[in-house]
């Protein structure tokens, strides 16, 4: 019974030590959260907002030219187009059938997609087999041609003959009654017209052949021409990079990317781009009640949320004149590019950015938090201070969490930021500021 006595009032000493304890530090605690130091140093009036790191310039990697012909000089290349003698093909979009993984880093030349080209391979054969088809048909033209018109170069030698053997009977018989020789005459005569008649079917033919060889060897031109430019132009189904670069997917206009197995249309060949990495930006968004505070040449310190520990500064070199309705956000806001000063490899496009905008700095500002700031009906600001005062200010220029005080507190000094209890009995100290304050409004 005596050793449960003993017991229990170890027990209950070490609970009413522990309490006393809990109870000193909770006070403690709570004495620190409820006063702030005023403190002296550089004073940053700042401007603050996320926003996505971009490459300043980037390089478009696309598909073929589906409307520049093969020997327009172009950013796309040689391109093959419809119609212009070659109108055997209607391109309105390609296919991508394979592309490196987002993110590659990629040299000049390096493979980076390839379109399908399943379709105009199947063209391609078709020409190929009709190329085949001219070639043999200039042959046979061109050998039917030549029979031809040998043929009829041996029927003008025969009708010569029998020209020269009509003329020599007309000059044998000269002798001969005058019936004979007329008839020698007459037949002289119809072999000449027969030789004549024989030559001019002969030039007709020869005219008749050469412009029909001509026009089968145009025929086989424009088709060689043909399978030239489609050759060249399936070459660019495979896409190579036009610069170094990281390969990032082209945004649709509803925010998916194309990929492998995307569409790629005629009047929107992109298919990745290539961001210059040597030269980053970040943009953000300020709305319209800040914009005018914002301009070109201020400076900016930026971090990466995916990059902690790690900051970054740059420049403003465009601030939107017009403004714009963000999703999600009712007021207006002004877009604002931030160049970064000192890249680093590190740094990707895409990346989420904040971004502290430095509107102003104030080198040994004296300056509290402002919620440690309060007014009477006169709204005229005072503070609440340790040693039992109300202590009127004269206040600066503010920023997000903390106003500059001219006159009124010294370095150090311990206010409250939230009311004290029994606040009325604090003494109000000051008075010599009210006027200096209300010359300032």
């Amino acid at each position: 019974m005596k050793r449960t006595l003993i017991i229990s009032g170890i027990v209950f000493l070490v609970v009413v030590t522990g309490l006393i304890i809990f109870n000193k530090l909770v006070s403690k605690k709570h004495e620190v959260s409820v006063f702030a130091e005023v403190k002296e140093g550089l004073f940053e009036i700042t401007i603050s907002g996320s926003g996505e790191m971009l490459a300043e310039n980037s390089f478009d990697v696309k598909g073929p030219d589906l409307y520049q012909s093969s020997n327009e000089g172009g950013g796309g290349g040689g391109g093959f187009r419809p119609g212009g003698g070659h109108d055997r093909m209607r391109i309105m979009s390609f296919k991508i059938q394979d592309i490196v993984p987002e993110g590659t880093i990629v040299k000049k030349g390096d493979y980076i997609a390839q379109l399908d080209r399943t379709d105009y391979d199947n063209t391609l054969k078709d020409q190929l087999q009709n190329l085949t088809t001219l070639k043999a048909n200039l042959e046979m033209r061109v050998l039917d041609t030549a029979v031809t018109l040998n043929n009829l170069r041996d029927e003008i030698r025969n009708q010569e003959y029998a020209v020269e053997e009509a003329r020599i009977r007309l000059t044998e018989s000269k002798y001969e009654p005058p019936a004979t020789i007329r008839q020698a005459e007459i037949s002289l005569n119809k072999t000449e017209r027969g030789l004549e008649q024989l030559k001019k079917n002969y030039n007709l033919r020869r005219a008749q052949a050469l412009a029909d060889i001509n026009q089968t060897k145009l025929a086989l031109r424009n088709g060689q021409e043909l399978v030239s430019a489609l050759q060249e132009f399936l070459s660019q189904f495979r896409i190579t990079a036009p610069s170094d670069g990281i390969v990032i997917y082209k945004q649709e206009w509803n925010g998916t990317k194309r990929k492998s197995g995307s569409t790629v249309n005629a009047f929107d060949r992109v298919v990745a781009t290539l961001p210059d990495l040597s030269s980053m930006i970040s943009k953000t968004y300020v709305n319209e009640i800040e914009v005018s505070k914002v301009s070109t040449g201020q400076k900016v310190v930026i971090t990466i949320d995916a990059l902690p520990g790690k900051s970054f500064y740059g420049t403003i070199t465009n601030v939107a004149n017009v403004g714009e309705v963000l999703p999600n956000s009712d007021a207006k806001m002004f877009e604002v590019l931030i160049r970064v000063d000192n890249p680093d490899e590190v740094l990707r496009p895409a990346m989420t950015t904040w971004n502290k905008i430095i509107i102003k700095t104030i080198n040994n500002a004296i300056y509290i938090p402002t919620e440690c700031v309060y007014t009477g009906a006169d709204s005229i600001p005072f503070v609440y201070k340790k040693n039992k005062t109300r202590q009127i200010v004269l206040l600066g220029e503010m920023n997000e969490k903390h106003v500059v005080v001219i006159e009124g507190l010294e370095p150090g000094t311990s206010v409250y930021v939230v009311p004290p209890e029994r606040s009325s009995d604090f003494r109000l100290v000051g008075e010599n500021l009210i006027a200096e304050i209300r010359k300032g409004k």
